[in-house]
């Protein structure tokens, strides 16, 4: 008796298979209906009944090759693409239409019959979905390719080049003094950083410079706040009537550059953030609160700006990234066991002056491992301290003493909230 109720229950679960495989292909043929939907019926080479027919064409070859023979898919699939071809190639000669897109379907649509009978539902449904979706969004995914731009094509081009082909061949083991190096983790680290740039470059690109200093501001701490800054000082004395505006700008970009912080550390040591977060969110408050009554009291003065960005990556300012990190790595376990923690926030004072981002992801890594999580987060919250505190000096030379006036007062304070607040803590 268990036999038999086995041999009903498998035969229900293939006919239920068998189902998805049919409305798979009900789906792709469904949008390709669409499409074609001013055509009349017999001018379409597959709509909804052929891509539906075939998807559960493709799920009825993967259950022969199962039981009769392994033969039985590939010369199925075969056919099916050979009475596509000629379709396609029939309408190509009336139309003119050289484009392959709907014999490539027709063929992935057969292929998710088989997937779904002979290997995972879940994953057939979510290959036909995507597939769907991209099928369906043929103007939108051309407008966006009329809008890329060359660098920004290679900057893609590069950050796949140093993630999903450069990243899997290093070795993930512990080196160098006290183990602080494994060279996957640091050019992971290198990737993340990259990755976030990445974004942050695109988010100011699709959003507009005309949203103007505000929007820019908020979206430059995922780029470069320094380079904000420099780009901010030198309007100032172009354009004196803006600069309590451009002032609202940089610490809009010092603020959401706080965030950032916390990712890194969510990303590389999670707990860490329960040490970090209060005080990151306390200097943020102080920076941002500023930042948007100056915008509010100025907002009539709001005018465009160009992007400070150019170049969305270079591979040249990873390798130095990189670098910089096996320094501050190797330096910060020599200070360590030199000075004890003192070393580590002579460390993060001086690392700080130039990058807040490596030091960051350095002692996110040395926490718990080398050092303390309070001296980690710490030294994070000196190096962002003083990061923010080195803009004074880019405002006071590359901009005007009104400027640096409008952001001296949030900075200090927003140093003082914070490492007070990792004191404490």
């Amino acid at each position: 008796m268990d036999g038999i109720a086995n041999d009903v229950l498998n035969e229900h679960a293939m006919l239920a298979r068998l189902a998805v495989a049919l409305l798979l292909g009900m789906l792709i043929g469904i949008e390709r209906g669409w499409v074609a939907r001013e055509r009349e019926s017999g001018e379409r080479v597959a709509g909804v009944r052929t891509h539906a027919l075939v998807g559960l064409f493709g799920g009825v070859a993967a259950l022969l090759a199962e039981v009769l023979t392994s033969w039985a898919f590939p010369l199925i699939f075969f056919a099916v693409a050979g009475i596509a071809l000629v379709g396609y190639r029939a309408r190509m000669d009336q139309s003119g239409d050289y484009s392959i897109t709907g014999l490539i379907g027709l063929l992935l649509t057969f292929c998710f019959g088989a997937l779904a009978v002979g290997v995972d539902i879940v994953l057939a449904t979510a290959c036909a979905v995507v597939t769907a979706l991209i099928l369906d969004n043929k103007r939108e995914i051309h407008g966006l390719l009329n809008k890329l731009q060359a660098n920004e094509l290679d900057a893609g081009l590069k950050l796949l080049l140093i993630s999903v082909v450069m990243l899997p061949l290093l070795p993930n083991e512990e080196m160098g003094p006290g183990g602080v190096l494994n060279p996957y983790e640091i050019w992971w680290l290198v990737v993340l950083i990259a990755s976030i740039s990445f974004i942050g470059y695109f988010a100011v690109r699709l959003g507009g410079t005309e949203k103007g200093i505000l929007f820019t501001g908020l979206f430059a701490g995922l780029t470069s706040s320094t380079a904000l800054t420099l780009h901010y000082s030198r309007q100032a004395k172009q354009e004196p009537q803006l600069v309590p505006m451009l002032a609202a700008g940089i610490l809009l970009a010092c603020s959401t550059m706080l965030p950032r912080l916390l990712i890194y550390a969510a990303l590389i040591r999670p707990t860490l953030v329960t040490y970090l977060w209060l005080p990151v969110a306390a200097m943020g408050v102080v920076l941002f609160l500023p930042a948007l009554w100056l915008w509010w009291r100025h907002r009539s003065k709001l005018s465009a700006n160009q992007p400070m960005t150019q170049n969305p990556l270079e591979l040249k300012a990873a390798l130095t990234l990189g670098t910089l990190l096996v320094v501050i790595m190797l330096l910060g376990e020599w200070l360590r066991e030199w000075l004890g923690n003192a070393g580590i926030f002579l460390l993060a004072t001086i690392s700080g002056t130039a990058d807040v981002h490596a030091v960051a992801m350095s002692l996110s890594r040395m926490a718990s491992v080398s050092i303390e999580m309070s001296v980690a987060a710490l030294g994070i919250v000196l190096a962002a301290s003083v990061n923010n505190l080195f803009k004074l000096v880019f405002t006071a030379t590359a901009g005007s003493v009104r400027l640096t006036r409008y952001i001296a007062v949030p900075v200090l304070a927003s140093a003082a909230v914070g490492l007070a607040t990792a004191w404490w803590l």
